[in-house]
């Protein structure tokens, strides 16, 4: 009588592996294993159209019938490991930048990471901004070791190719637009996140960006500070405070924190 642990896991192999070597021993007499077919069907198509709805633009841009060979090849690789399939697809872009057939749109990985990063934008939680009145009241000695807390929609993303205005062509079916981009305009710093009005993807020139990475990444304020050139980081603080991509703060230890997920996508 085989464990649940061994049902699950030959179920687990045909399903999602096609793998019907340990399943068949566990079928009724005269039951045969393409019999699972039908629910192998349906959690591949399942699966797919997750990737689908986390990635519009990648399978706008490569096809349907590409995308879905390109899918069914990450499922097998990669099956989920949780039932909230929001959060399927993680490994997606690495996945097709290694992914043979893709090697000719060499941008291809990188649209998918400003995909995937809004839509974590999207499905992150709500959290209330931060309390001003409380961080106006810091003390002056320890106002150099604040260290906010980032809002969970806030995600970062450098990438080498204009992946913001390919993503924006794409979705309008602009493809003018499209064609007209300059794929090697050189590298782009992309702040994502979930506004009242949605998800934005706002360009920001490489200083800004890396000021507001130090203290997403829960780098105290004073040496966020003094690693910043070429930016006006008071009119950058305030406007992070205001729009409200922090929720909290905490008294840091001197020296800067480890990066947390929020800094970069």
């Amino acid at each position: 009588m085989p464990t649940l642990l061994e049902l699950q896991q030959a179920m687990c192999r045909s399903l999602v592996l096609h793998d019907d070597v340990a399943a068949s021993t566990l079928l009724a007499h005269g039951i045969p294993p393409d019999r699972l077919d039908i629910y192998r069907n349906t959690i591949g198509t399942g699966l797919t159209k997750a990737l689908r709805l986390s990635f519009p633009v990648v399978q706008r841009l490569v096809g349907t019938d590409f995308f879905n060979g390109a899918a069914e090849c990450f499922i097998a690789a990669h099956p989920p490991r949780e039932a909230y399939l929001d959060r399927y697809g993680g490994e997606f872009p690495d996945f097709l930048r290694d992914f043979p057939p893709a090697t000719s749109l060499a941008y291809l990985a990188d649209v998918a990471r400003l995909e995937w990063a809004v839509s974590g934008a999207l499905h992150a939680a709500d959290a209330a901004p931060i309390d001003l009145v409380a961080l106006a009241i810091v003390e002056s000695d320890d106002q150099p070791h604040v260290s906010f807390v980032v809002h969970p929609s806030v995600q970062l993303l450098r990438a080498d190719y204009p992946v913001d205005r390919i993503w924006r062509a794409v979705l309008a079916g602009d493809d003018e637009a499209l064609t007209s981009l300059d794929i090697n305009a050189g590298p782009v710093h992309l702040l994502v996140e979930r506004r009242a009005t949605g998800v934005e993807v706002v360009p920001l020139d490489a200083p800004a960006w890396h000021f507001l990475a130090d203290l997403c990444g829960g780098r105290p304020l004073q040496s966020a500070l003094d690693r910043a050139t070429g930016l006006d980081t008071s009119a950058a603080l305030a406007e992070h405070l205001a729009t409200g991509r922090f929720t909290a703060f905490v008294l840091a230890a001197s020296g800067p924190a480890s990066a947390s997920r929020a800094a970069v996508a």
